[in-house]
């Protein structure tokens, strides 16, 4: 047990958890214990879906939406462009650059915010740049309805190369399928995660196999890893060229999640899948994608496909279908782990989110469930094809990626302390290359692209408004509440004192500067306080979890005789936020913090917040904020508390 200097000179408890030391980690993150191989294929079933099912639509999308005329110099040019995409954009700038920023292992947009909230302080660079970064995690929304749509979409459309008279179940099969896996999301991924590596091996495999059996036909085709050819394919005609960089980009989707799930399986098995098996199959598919156009131009119509023999297509449609599945489930679970990040974080109301298995990483959240569902079907209904969705995808991948670089390089600068010459040619080059990808998708803005923007600006509108009105609001809360010390002083200094009810209760509050309003109100209003009274405060901090020996700190504020005691409890934003077990720590452990918890009663504010002509925000986003506030989920099932033992006590608040 430590000590820390209080007010009064002396010295406040601060609880030191006794029990095992956090989960050790490997030098590259991730579990040190599992097995290199068990990691690997569980990164292989999880990270790798997104992009590992490019191969369906890319090519067909180049072709369809730049003009590019299917002859060999063309072929070679875009191969080479999608080799090299692949290159630059995975295995340079993800794997081996932004990958190094970690946040304690995990990855993603939302800890790139948290290292530079950290690195930064309050500076208006700070400001800017977790706006570019929550605009990018608004974008990652629009990412996640596209991807179920187009992805199930394009496997079902190999129905119609297997039979063209079964072009009209196309679009009633990927409804049914996609309608399946959201109602299953509520009973949780364990299980069926334990399937997805043996299937993404699988899917990988006939990738490679499929590509080399047309490679062996014309190895000529080897010819176009050279980048020569993508030069000389924008020599030839650069404005045709360009253009073809918004399909290319397509065989680069998914490449954000080799990021974003760092946490789950470390640094190094996502690298090693990478270098030692995705990419060598996807390198092979594209390749034998390309030697098949060279040898029938009309292959452009579907060239996944067409390189498998006849028998093996409807099998291949059915592979794809599972692929494209578990591409989807990756995004949409990836949807609700950024959302249960956003609201530790500050940026969303506490919605109802339910834990699906003893995996602290799987998490259902019903409201995002609801609106990616609407939105998928909604999707596949209006645009009909994969190659109508294509030009609506290209925008929020690429949207991603100019976010990632700016992110990144602020933390190597901010973070890492790196040279400002170094930051600004590393950030140069991945600019270039990233914004010359968005530019590319700029003209898809009319036929589609304005769907993932409409839906990056509506999120991030939510996210930057609920942040600014919930300061707004906590500071008005706090002045209603008052200093916590004063009042615990005047409590007392009352004389005689004040009736003490026997038993405990546990106070919610959000901070320990004030007093919670439903203890100003039992003292004020009813004349009475539990004999023993905790004051519990949680904070978030910028990091994904707080180790156990360090969450817990109790100060008895200056008396250690009045049984009222403040605890603070700090957890990580991927951290369950459960009082009763933060509790329980601290009671087991300090002697000031005599609580019953078998028997206690919690209290819990409920604020009702009142709109008033008050700068700070506009009218507008006031109402938008309250609107917000209505579906702020239940506090005592947020906080995981006992419904029969808690107590709800209103306050209205006015902006």
């Amino acid at each position: 047990m430590a000590d820390a200097p209080r007010k009064d000179g002396e010295p406040m408890r601060v609880a030191e958890v006794e029990g095992p030391p956090p989960a050790q980690r490997s030098a590259t993150g991730g579990p040190a214990k599992a097995g290199k191989a068990a990691l690997t294929l569980g990164a292989l079933g999880v990270v790798f879906g997104d992009i590992g099912t490019s191969p369906l639509y890319a090519l067909d999308a180049v072709f369809h939406e730049s003009d590019v005329k299917p002859d060999q110099a063309s072929v070679y040019g875009i191969i080479s462009l999608v080799f090299w995409t692949i290159t630059l954009i995975v295995s340079i700038k993800y794997v081996v650059f932004i990958m190094r920023a970690d946040n304690e292992g995990e990855g993603g947009v939302m800890a790139l915010i948290a290292l530079l909230q950290s690195a930064l302080g309050d500076t208006r660079a700070k400001v800017a740049l977790v706006a570019i970064g929550v605009f990018g995690a608004s974008l990652f929304y629009g990412d996640g309805m596209i991807t179920p749509a187009i992805s199930v979409l394009s496997a079902v459309e190999g129905l119609e190369v297997a039979s063209p008279s079964l072009d009209s179940v196309v679009i009633p099969i990927t409804l049914a399928i996609l309608t399946l896996l959201f109602v299953i999301q509520r009973y949780g991924t364990g299980a069926v995660g334990r399937l997805f590596g043996p299937v993404m091996v699988l899917w990988f495999s006939v990738l490679a196999a499929s590509g080399v059996g047309q490679i062996v036909q014309d190895p000529s085709i080897l010819k176009a890893l050279s980048p020569t050819y993508a030069v000389e394919f924008f020599g030839n005609d650069f404005g045709i060229a360009f253009l073809s960089l918004g399909g290319v980009v397509l065989a680069v989707t998914g490449a954000e999640a080799l990021y974003a799930d760092m946490g789950h399986f470390g640094r190094a098995p996502i690298k090693r899948a990478w270098f030692w098996f995705v990419f060598p199959a996807l390198t092979l598919n594209y390749l034998g994608q390309g030697a098949l156009i060279v040898e029938d131009s009309k292959a452009v119509d579907n060239p996944f496909y067409l390189l498998m023999p006849e028998w093996a297509r409807i099998p291949a449609v059915v592979l794809a279908a599972l692929a494209t599945v578990i591409a989807s489930q990756a995004v949409i679970t990836g949807a609700f782990s950024v959302t249960r990040q956003a609201v530790q974080l500050g940026f969303l109301p506490r919605l109802t989110i339910h834990h699906t298995s003893e995996e602290e990483g799987q998490v259902y959240t019903p409201a995002v469930n609801m609106v990616l569902f609407v939105a998928v079907i909604a999707l596949v209904v209006g645009f009909g094809s994969s190659e109508s969705l294509a030009a609506a995808y290209g925008i929020a991948v690429t949207g991603t990626f100019v976010t990632a670089t700016i992110l990144f390089f602020a933390v190597a600068r901010a973070l890492w302390h790196k040279p400002r010459w170094v930051v600004a040619i590393g950030a140069g080059v991945f600019l270039a290359v990233d914004l010359a990808f968005f530019g590319a998708n700029l003209p898809k803005v009319v036929h589609g692209g304005w769907f993932p923007l409409v839906v990056g600006l509506l999120v991030f509108t939510v996210l930057k408004t609920w942040q600014r009105g919930r300061e707004l609001v906590t500071a008005s809360r706090r002045e209603e509440e008052g200093p916590l010390q004063d009042f615990v002083d005047e409590f007392n200094a009352m004389d005689p004192p004040l009736h003490r009810t026997p038993g405990s209760a546990v106070f919610l509050n959000a901070s320990k500067e004030t007093t919670p309003l439903a203890m100003r109100a039992n003292v004020e209003h009813n004349r009475t306080l539990h004999e023993e009274a905790l004051i519990l405060s949680l904070e978030t901090l910028k990091v994904p979890h707080v180790p156990p020996r360090e969450r817990i700190t109790v100060d008895d504020l200056g008396y250690r005789e009045d049984g009222i005691v403040h605890v603070t409890a700090k957890i990580g934003f991927q951290d369950v936020p459960d009082v009763p077990a933060l509790i329980r720590d601290a009671d087991a452990l300090v002697d000031e913090c005599d609580i019953d918890i078998e028997h206690c009663s919690y209290f819990v504010s409920h604020i009702t917040i009142v709109r008033t002509d008050a700068p700070g925000m506009a009218t507008w986003r006031k109402r938008l904020f309250q609107n917000l506030s209505r579906l702020s989920s239940n506090p005592v099932e947020y906080f995981k508390l006992p419904a029969e033992r808690t107590v709800t006590m209103g306050q209205h608040i006015e902006y």
